[in-house]
């Protein structure tokens, strides 16, 4: 049986009571929320692993195979997108389930304490439901005129949030999982939508990069699982009485700008 249901709760129950995020000081912009999440895994009483900052998943837990990665973002800011600076976003990782947990909070706030505005927990697979990448990074030398700098193809990816996907999130606290998932605590939720995605006939194969001109090059390949749909149930909790979830209608998610040296880069 899976955890998410209890973590879900969890997280309702908090920002319900008016649990606020503790930054610890003002340079901290990555974790304060991670923070908050790990409180309220414990709070469940299931085990989680101590592990090292930018780990991933952030948390795994000890008695089942699911693991969750945490995601802050601000507001008002970014959050159609999210990067993922070292593993591909999807719904399993070394033999396990993983969700992603979502939370807006204040962009600015007056001090270190602040509220979550909205939260969504959802399964990886909503995002991409691909398993079988496997992420490396590569690099390779004879660069520069004398033929001894050393290249770095560090590959950094960008999914679109549930808040791209979907509406029916903002002000709410939401559960998105596989229709079929086995949710232990699934008495104590509702649904509130039926959220199904569509696999694109093509798909990115391979890239190249030519330094004389600069220019990105990429070949798409038929997508070996096009035209699968895979279904996935929104729930909110019982005593919640915010309304329905739905997808929005498809649209390609618009190209990420141009990164720069003044480009800061999220937790991975």
């Amino acid at each position: 049986m899976a955890t998410v249901a209890a973590v879900f709760l969890s997280c309702y129950e908090a920002m319900q009571r008016g649990e606020l995020i503790h930054r610890r000081n003002r340079r901290d912009k990555e974790f304060h929320f991670q923070d908050w999440v790990g409180n309220r895994i414990t709070e469940t009483g299931f085990l989680w692993e101590e592990t090292k900052r930018n780990k991933y998943p952030d948390y795994i837990m000890v008695d089942h195979l699911e693991g969750y990665e945490v995601k802050g973002l601000e507001t008002p800011g970014r959050q159609t997108d999210f990067d993922c600076n070292s593993q591909l976003a999807t719904g399993m990782h070394d033999g396990r389930s993983v969700y992603y947990i979502f939370g807006r909070y204040p962009k600015k706030p007056e001090g270190d304490q602040f509220p979550v505005l909205d939260l969504v927990i959802c399964h990886g697979d909503f995002l991409n439901a691909h398993h079988d990448y496997v992420h490396k990074n590569d690099s390779f030398r004879d660069f520069g005129s004398y033929g001894d700098i050393l290249v770095r193809d560090r590959k950094m990816y960008v999914a679109p949030t549930p808040y791209a996907l979907a509406d029916g999130f903002i002000s709410n606290c939401t559960l998105i999982a596989p229709k079929d998932e086995l949710l232990d605590g699934r008495d104590s939720l509702r649904e509130v939508g039926s959220l199904v995605r569509a696999d694109a006939d093509k798909i990115a194969s391979r890239y190249t990069f030519d330094f004389r001109d600069n220019s990105l090059r990429t070949e798409l390949a038929d997508n070996p699982t096009a035209g699968s749909t895979r279904t996935f149930t929104a729930y909110r909790a019982k005593s919640d009485p915010a309304g329905e979830v739905a997808m929005k209608p498809l649209r390609r998610v618009p190209r990420q700008p141009l990164l720069d040296e003044t480009d800061e880069l999220s937790n991975p």
